[in-house]
């Protein structure tokens, strides 16, 4: 029988599975990994917000990365510098500022591994009600949102034309991806979210003929990595969120490699 943590765990994470997996496809699609990687660098200011506020720390996060969203969005409108170089800045700065932030609240001995690799055996009940409710949310928006957010990332400007307002949608998906994030710190740690978001959705791009099969491959290959990652967790004593995100480099390699022999025979 299977002990309670481990079944909070696997609860958790295939939940995350299936929430992440269209955001995790509109991301490849509109090439945002490194603006997700910029937002969950600055989920350790949240995690040092929620330690000075005694908040819950996926609130604090949650905040966190729902400004960097925000700052994110209000820097790309200037034009004089590239948005690389405005994400460049941002995520280094959040980390610097979030380790210096934590350490200092929490003194030199503060462990900072659970935040940035995760802790997926450490889930509580609470934080299932994050994921489900936070995650139900973003499913409901992401499906309203479907056909604008798959029209931008076909052609931005074509979209523009037939009346899509790229800005509002743009700037929704943006929330979505920061709450995302907040709602998975806690399984795959600050740097390793953005993988679970984006590496299922490239072993599943190979495979998929139209988006929506996408969509659906992408919430198989993450469900299954989550299972042979506990898994693998269990048998040799890993630490569980980055077992996962091997499970699923391990398949995305695979299905890519394979797409590679298929195109040169």
């Amino acid at each position: 029988m299977l002990e309670p943590f481990f079944l909070r765990a696997l609860l958790a994470s295939l939940a995350l599975a299936v929430i992440a997996a269209p955001l995790g496809c509109f991301v490849v699609w509109q090439r945002m990994s490194y603006f997700g990687e910029s937002i969950a660098q600055a989920s350790l200011v949240g995690v040092a917000l929620g330690m000075a506020l005694q908040l819950d720390l996926t609130l604090g996060v949650l905040i966190a990365a729902l400004v960097a969203a925000g700052l994110l969005i209000w820097f790309g409108r200037q034009e004089i510098v590239a948005m690389d170089s405005i994400l460049g800045l941002m995520h280094h700065a959040a980390l610097a500022i979030g380790v210096i932030a934590t350490a200092m609240i929490q003194g030199p001995g503060v462990d900072l591994m659970g935040f940035l690799f995760g802790d997926v055996f450490a889930v509580t009940s609470t934080d299932i009600v994050w994921i489900f409710a936070g995650g139900g949310v973003a499913l409901a928006i992401v499906a309203w949102l479907w056909q604008p957010l798959l029209r931008l990332a076909v052609h931005e400007d074509l979209a523009a034309a037939e009346g899509v307002d790229r800005n509002r949608v743009r700037m929704i998906f943006t929330i979505l991806l920061a709450v995302a994030i907040a709602v998975a710190m806690k399984i795959v740690g600050i740097l390793l979210v953005m993988a679970f978001l984006v590496v299922p959705a490239v072993a599943a791009r190979p495979l998929a003929a139209t988006p929506e099969r996408m969509v659906a491959l992408s919430a198989g290959i993450a469900a299954l990595s989550v299972l042979f990652g506990l898994w693998l967790s269990a048998s040799i004593d890993s630490p569980g969120g980055p077992s996962i995100v091997l499970i699923m480099s391990a398949i995305a390699a695979i299905s890519l490699t394979a797409a590679g022999l298929k195109a040169r025979r």
